[in-house]
């Protein structure tokens, strides 16, 4: 736990446009990855604009590391389907978290992030300050699939005992 530097809150909003795996639809369901950690969302039973809003906690002993999330469709007689899958590095997140934006109103905008060939994202990213604490909403573009996007929200809470950032 003392090389622990916090716990990273995912909420796994929604799915955009997923693609079809099943006869008219999908049952999808998000994998997020960071090392031996794996965490699951809630199945959404046939839905291509799924809506989760599940909440998901990392431990993170190190920002350098991506993390990775994989999208799937649950099947019942057969091996899950592959939905696409994407990945996030939290660097910049963990920077901002760093800094002491105790004055800032509610709202501003302390960062954005481009999408770029490097990264997932499918539009724009901001890194904000809100109510006491440093939040980022993403778009990330699944990769080795015909389409779909996931929407994610990035929190963060320390840990009394950790290392600390």
């Amino acid at each position: 736990m003392e090389n622990l530097l916090g716990l990273l809150r995912i909420t796994v909003l929604r799915g955009v446009k997923l693609a079809k795996r099943d006869t008219n639809s999908s049952d999808p369901y998000v994998v997020i990855k960071l090392g031996k950690q794996k965490l699951k969302s809630s199945v959404v039973k046939k839905n291509l604009n799924p809506e989760w809003n599940d909440e998901l906690t990392l431990a993170i002993d190190d920002p350098r590391h991506p993390i990775k999330l994989e999208v799937y469709d649950q099947d019942v007689f057969s091996r899950d389907d592959k939905m696409g899958d994407a990945e996030f590095e939290i660097d910049q997140f963990v920077e901002a978290l760093r800094c002491n934006f105790d004055s800032l109103p509610s709202g501003t905008v302390i960062t954005k992030l481009k999408p770029k060939r490097e990264n997932c994202l499918a539009e724009e990213s901001s890194i904000y300050w809100d109510n006491g604490q440093i939040v980022q909403r993403m778009f990330l573009r699944l990769r080795n699939v015909e389409c779909g996007e996931i929407e994610l929200q990035l929190k963060w809470t320390k840990i009394p005992g950790s290392r600390g950032l």
